[in-house]
């Protein structure tokens, strides 16, 4: 177990903090931003739904910038080694490689839309938080230089890949706000992912 609480040396461990991990905050706090934004993560809050008291979180975190500042890092790290395995993702068929990353921008769109709500809380909060809007950038930059290597592959011209990469990104970042509407139409998920395979997708390999 890793802690980060200041003069740590000077403590003893409670109950409390020996049942519970990093990660359990972690993902304690992962949905409370799903439920109510960065805003919802509250120290006291948290702890009552853990069942735990405020004391022990300061076994695993500094304060509260520490916990939003972990949470923001493990999406990132999330996204990126995501975005890592896409670009590694060659079977020698461009379109059905494009297509694959297609399906995976959609898949990370749960049943409970989790990973979208999580995302535009990011986007949000980003307005004010350096960390968050720097974070943004990098990701938002590793996916478009992974769609553009894929359209490249494809179309073979360094103008139109970056242009269509582009238009992929809209696409899915405009399916997503729809996605995340309280109800949709059935199977809005797929007739979305279909549409934009075969417009962006499809099209440019026939």
């Amino acid at each position: 177990m890793t802690i980060h609480p200041r003069n740590s040396k000077n403590k003893t461990m409670s109950p409390d903090a020996g049942r519970l991990t990093r990660d359990d905050w972690l993902n304690e706090a992962y949905s409370a931003v799903v439920l109510g934004g960065f805003e919802n993560v509250k120290v006291l809050a948290l702890a009552e739904k853990l069942k735990v008291t405020r004391g022990s979180f300061y076994w695993h975190f500094t304060d509260h910038a520490d916990l939003i500042g972990s949470l923001l890092l493990q999406w990132k790290l999330a996204q990126l080694d995501l975005t890592e395995k896409l670009k590694k993702h060659l079977t020698g068929d461009l379109q059905k490689d494009l297509e694959f990353v297609v399906d995976a921008a959609f898949s990370q769109v749960g049943s409970e839309l989790e990973n979208l709500r999580f995302e535009q809380a990011m986007r949000a909060l980003s307005h004010h938080h350096a960390e968050a809007a720097q974070i943004l950038v990098l990701v938002d930059a590793e996916r478009m230089d992974l769609f553009e290597s894929k359209f490249l592959m494809i179309v073979k011209d360094p103008k139109k890949a970056r242009d269509l990469a582009a238009l992929l990104y809209l696409a899915i970042v405009g399916s997503h706000q729809a996605l995340s509407r309280p109800s949709n139409p059935p199977n809005m998920r797929t007739y979305l992912s279909g549409l934009i395979s075969h417009y962006l997708v499809a099209k440019q390999v026939s």
